[in-house]
């Protein structure tokens, strides 16, 4: 017989209600004030409680902290009188990298009376409008934009994100765009305003636009320049009166051709430069010291890899690594081996985690670079592109590691292509790199060049508009009325050479007409964000002849989001394998079909998308922004009314593209690249139609090794000899039928 339970359970006590303050739980009287709607209180004790007293002193907001400390904080009312001043066009301002520049000024400035929004009589129109109310800040890179919008958000107490309609702070960058309702200070990429220029010729959202990273010398801010200067010394009246203030912010010291640029366009009777006022900003710099290699170094990967391993086992904490790498390629291949180290570290010695920076990342990829280790005892590697070199700064960085390369685009009007190779940096970025060190404390650099190296640099980078093909700027300049280019105020012309072969090919393209004149289709091409080529062939695709927009969208988005699509295997063995798992996107019509069907098939995934790229070695990072391209192109369609209706959403049945739409799909595509074609010679060998030169087809492409009659290519690079990249098979006919339009 089991045992009966002695103790007896007693009665529950029930809640007893006592007054509108309390309840008894239990025999308990527990207060519920604090829960409970109160009355309201006197107006003076509510401020009372806000002041702080000596016993309870006030806690000072971390980030205003961290802003007093930055030596910007120091200037801003001279930067506020300066700007304010009638008279004032122009204002430069020199700081150092880390200074506070690009979030500080801004902020600084958008409070200011002359920043609110005007109501006034504009030409032309019956009513009134509004100019004004905004501060438009530009900078060279896409992540450089983002990520200052971020963290000015914060700072201003509206972070982006996290559903907010309304904030302080946006940004607006190719195919990437959060602007609150409300916003104030909006961070651009130079392309992204030139766009807007386009929309809103004379700048009226905003009534102030700041230039930062002026000295890295785009081609996009050397054309922005030039459409301000414009505004400046033009007709008034279009924005009713109201002046626009022009800051151009640079790193480096050399303004003196900005300072003239500028001042040569003063109204007559003014004194040249007296409408340009230059502010000069001492930076926070701790010491660096550089270290050289004693002899050239044959292989920069493996060399960078040793380096960095080696300061994180002999270099003390708390100091994280930048290294400075030549691209996402690069980058990716170097975090896969020190993830492999990573694993091999003894228990005693601290963690290491690399963490990417290039321009392609997404927002969330992109501020792991910018936030601390999660692990205690662990040393961070940023690995980067020179997009780390200004347009960020990184904390925690004591130690630098230079490759003493970058990318650097370069045109070659003999071939009439464009290269992207990795070229020796000029002296002012390796001081810039090495000055990354030196933010916090004192730091190390480490360049993997010898001392004789560094001195036979370049004093600084030749301008992107005197070595890049200049016909998206030309594209731009006739899409805002500016019938004589030539005429154009630039602080750098390019060479005359270089502007007529831009219109001759604008005028293949369909963008212009035979007087010069921009035509409808060429307004349409200025106003997508794609290359002149990339816009044709959208146009294309939108005519009856070919009706294949949503396909062509799909290769132009695998095609502009980033570093191949396609990661490059290194093992023979695991190469194999990749091939087996990839011939079901791959296509024997050539690159651009496959690219198009592994978007279709990745979009028609519902189940693992990630896993379906990692089994065909498919970079993920860049299929989720081609996705994200695409999505904005079928909308952008839609509005240009390439296209009558949207398509349904994601995921659809995978259905594959007939030979017959694929041949419709690489025509269009012939349309703007009806240049970049090559004939089978006799000796098996391809030779370009334009300027006839010998080209192989790279290993990457699925087309290397085959022998066509003819074929079409994108891109074009440079290494031990001329490769095509993006390569299709196409029929000879087909050139002269593209080129006899």
């Amino acid at each position: 017989m089991a045992a009966s339970n002695s103790t007896e359970h007693a009665p529950k006590r029930r809640k007893v209600r006592q007054d509108s303050g309390t309840v008894t739980i239990g025999g308990k009287a527990i207060s519920v004030a604090g829960y409970l709607s109160s009355s309201p209180k006197p107006k003076q004790a509510e401020a009372s409680s806000l002041t702080s007293t000596p016993s309870t002193p006030s806690k000072e907001n971390p980030l205003l902290k961290a802003r007093r400390e930055l030596p910007i904080w120091q200037h801003q009312d001279e930067i506020r009188t300066v700007v304010k001043r009638v008279g004032t066009d122009v204002i430069v301002i020199v700081g150092e990298t880390g200074s506070g520049k690009s979030t500080q000024v801004p902020q600084f400035l958008y409070q200011e009376p002359w920043c609110r929004r005007h109501k006034v009589k504009l030409p032309g129109r019956q009513e009134e409008g509004y100019v004004g109310g905004m501060i438009a800040i530009t900078q060279p890179r896409r992540v450089a934009a983002t990520t200052l919008a971020q963290r000015v958000s914060v700072e201003a107490g509206t972070p982006l994100g996290k559903g907010r309609p309304d904030g302080l702070v946006g940004y607006s960058v190719r195919f990437d765009h959060q602007v609150p309702k409300g916003t104030k200070i909006k961070f651009l990429t130079e392309g992204t305003l030139l766009q807007e220029l386009l929309r809103d010729p004379y700048l009226r959202q905003y009534s102030a636009v700041v230039i930062d990273e002026i000295h890295e010398r785009s081609l996009d801010v050397d054309l922005l320049a030039g459409f301000l200067k414009q505004i400046l010394f033009g007709d008034q009246t279009q924005r009713g009166g109201i002046p626009l203030k022009v800051i151009i912010m640079s790193a480096t010291a050399e303004v003196g051709v900005i300072q003239e640029f500028f001042g040569n366009a003063a109204a007559e009777g003014r004194d040249k430069a007296s409408n340009v006022e230059l502010l000069r900003i001492k930076g926070r710099q701790y010491p660096v010291t550089i270290h050289y290699e004693p002899r050239p170094v044959p292989d920069i990967q493996d060399a960078l890899l040793k380096k960095i391993f080696k300061v994180h086992v002999e270099e003390p904490l708390p100091g994280d690594i930048l290294a400075f790498l030549n691209g996402q390629e690069d980058i990716e291949a170097a975090q896969r081996l020190i993830e492999e180290y990573a694993t091999t570290l003894a228990s005693n010695v601290p963690k290491i985690v690399a963490v990417p920076l290039y321009g392609q990342l997404s927002i969330e990829a992109q501020s792991m670079a910018f936030r601390p280790a999660k692990t205690p005892r662990t040393r961070k590697v940023v690995l980067a592109t020179n997009i780390a070199e200004t347009s960020v700064t990184v904390p925690g960085v004591r130690y630098v590691i230079d490759c003493g390369k970058a990318k650097v685009k370069q045109y070659r009007p003999r071939l009439g292509m464009e290269s992207l190779l990795a070229k020796p940096i000029s002296k002012s970025s390796a001081v810039q790199r090495a000055g990354r060190a030196g933010r916090e404390g004192p730091g190390k650099c480490f360049r993997l060049y010898t001392e004789e190296a560094f001195n036979s640099l370049q004093d600084s980078d030749l301008p992107e508009i005197l070595r890049n093909d200049v016909l998206g700027a030309v594209l731009t300049m006739k899409a805002r009325g500016i019938q004589d280019v030539m005429a154009f105020p630039l602080i750098d012309a390019p060479e005359p050479a270089a502007i007529e072969m831009a219109l001759l090919h604008l005028h293949f393209l369909g963008a212009l007409a035979d007087d010069g004149t921009i035509t409808a289709a060429g307004e349409t091409m200025a106003r997508f964000p794609l290359s002149a080529p990339l816009g044709a062939v959208l146009l294309a695709a939108a005519g009856p002849e070919f009706d294949c927009v949503l396909e062509v969208i799909d290769a132009i988005s695998c095609l502009t989001s980033g570093d191949d699509i396609f990661m490059h295997v290194q093992s023979e063995e695991g190469s194999e394998e990749v091939e087996e798992y990839r011939k079901d996107v791959q296509r024997r019509e050539g690159d651009i079909i496959t690219y198009l069907t592994t978007m279709q098939m990745y979009a028609a995934e519902n189940s693992d998308r990630i896993g379906w790229c990692k089994k065909r070695k498919i970079n993920i990072r860049n299929m989720k922004q081609a996705l994200n391209i695409r999505r904005q192109l079928r909308g952008m369609c839609l509005k240009e009314k390439l296209l009558s209706e949207m398509p349904p959403p994601d995921p659809q049945p995978f259905t594959p593209l007939s030979p017959e739409r694929a041949e419709s799909v690489i025509k269009c595509f012939l349309r703007g690249f009806a240049m970049r074609t090559a004939m089978l010679a006799p000796d098996g060998s391809f030779v370009t139609v334009h300027g006839k030169h010998v080209v192989a087809i790279h290993p990457s492409s699925v087309m290397h090794g085959q022998k066509k009659e003819a074929i079409m290519f994108l891109e074009h690079v440079y290494t031990n000899k001329n490769y095509a990249k993006k390569v299709s098979a196409i029929q000879a006919a087909w050139i002269a039928e593209a080129l006899g339009r």
